[in-house]
């Protein structure tokens, strides 16, 4: 999964246009997109969504935060439409995790759909707080499939007047990114890239997301269509790093016993050959 396209959830003419891009998961959101007045109806053309024609991509629901006081309503309203996932926003721990995970268990059950099939993807970085149990979210359940780290709530959190200067974010934001990224790694799953806002500088997006890619994201959140193609590229990988993972492999399976070899007069070992897998997207 590369790119997630966030597609506002009382708009049907949105999801339609979404649906006929290359995104690889849509996230239908029942929170920031959608007004307090709009809430219920956006839950109710969610469902119907969720119940459309399914194309190749994943459909994740953004249900609204916990501390709302909404969120078990949402899911009560979208959990018939079986989602491939929920994407919970403002997650402070694994225990946030925890909770919802109790709660996906019993509506997959009265929907009939396979216990544990709703994954969950944490917004892990929108509060000051929430930085502190991005250590937590290791084996707090199967159903977590990604932590995406985001920057607009955390500046509201902070008190922050500005997020970024040219295009690069000021240090509390690399320091939130960077360590959902290994908070991510650490839990063994997906590190989703913020949103990029600058909707009309792809050059912009391209760079972020090409930097992204580099430091071990392994996805990026998106807010509108023509942003996926690019994403999507971004995060293929070049000719010859698929040249470098091929031969990596080969030269493993050749020497089966193995621990460290040489390669074009570079000693490579077995974090190498984990590197080559991700690339080609083996296990």
């Amino acid at each position: 999964m590369r790119s997630m396209l966030f597609v506002p959830g009382d708009s049907p003419r949105k999801f339609e246009k979404a649906s006929q891009g290359k995104a690889d998961a849509l996230i239908i959101d029942l929170e920031d997109s959608v007004v307090t007045e709009k809430k219920e109806e956006a839950r109710t053309l969610t469902l119907a969504m969720l119940r459309g024609p399914r194309g190749p991509h994943l459909l994740y629901v953004r249900v609204n935060a916990l501390d709302t006081g909404m969120t078990l309503a949402d899911l009560a309203a979208v959990m018939p439409g079986a989602p491939d996932g929920i994407v919970l926003p403002k997650s402070r721990s694994g225990d946030d995790v925890r909770q919802v995970a109790t709660w996906l268990e019993a509506f997959e059950a009265a929907a009939g759909s396979t216990v544990g099939s709703t994954r969950i993807v944490c917004v892990a970085t929108e509060t000051a707080g929430s930085i502190f149990g991005l250590g937590t979210y290791k084996d707090c359940s199967p159903r977590l499939a990604g932590l995406m780290w985001g920057a607009e709530d955390l500046s509201a959190s902070l008190g922050a007047t500005e997020k970024a200067s040219g295009g690069v974010f000021h240090s509390p934001y690399r320091l939130a990114r960077d360590l959902c990224l290994m908070a991510a790694a650490a839990a063994d799953v997906a590190p989703i890239d913020t949103v990029y806002t600058d909707i009309e500088n792809l050059s912009g997006l391209e760079q972020e997301t090409r930097a992204a890619r580099r430091d071990g994201f392994s996805a990026k959140a998106l807010i509108h269509p023509k942003h996926v193609d690019i994403v999507n590229a971004a995060f293929e990988p070049t000719e010859a790093e698929r040249i470098w993972a091929e031969k990596v492999i080969a030269a493993f399976a050749g020497n089966p016993d193995s621990g460290t070899l040489r390669l074009d007069g570079m000693m490579i070992d077995k974090p190498h050959l984990r590197a080559a897998k991700k690339i080609l997207g083996e296990r």
